[in-house]
């Protein structure tokens, strides 16, 4: 399952993120999302279980949890919407 985490702190790191989520199961992949410009967390990420019951059961406990100062807000992430294009570049 694909987990959505917002309101990160902007120090939390990919590491931190999965030692996290590693509490209740095995986790694929953890990361924070990045400003390509700027190089500084945008303050959410994502988190890749496999096991959909340690998901649920990572969800329920970590949703509003203060990690870091800021109340955590964990969900199911939604699929990706298709964004339509902005027109030409010049």
């Amino acid at each position: 399952m694909n987990i959505y985490v917002g309101n990160l702190a902007y120090s939390m790191t990919d590491e931190e993120l999965n030692e996290l989520f590693s509490e209740f199961g095995e986790v694929q992949s953890a990361s924070v999302i990045m400003d390509k410009f700027s190089g500084q967390s945008k303050g959410f990420g994502f988190v890749e279980m496999p096991d959909n019951a340690a998901a649920d059961a990572a969800i329920k406990e970590l949703n509003g949890k203060s990690v870091k100062g800021r109340a955590l807000k964990v969900n199911q992430a939604k699929p990706r919407a298709e964004r339509p294009s902005r027109g030409p570049r010049y």
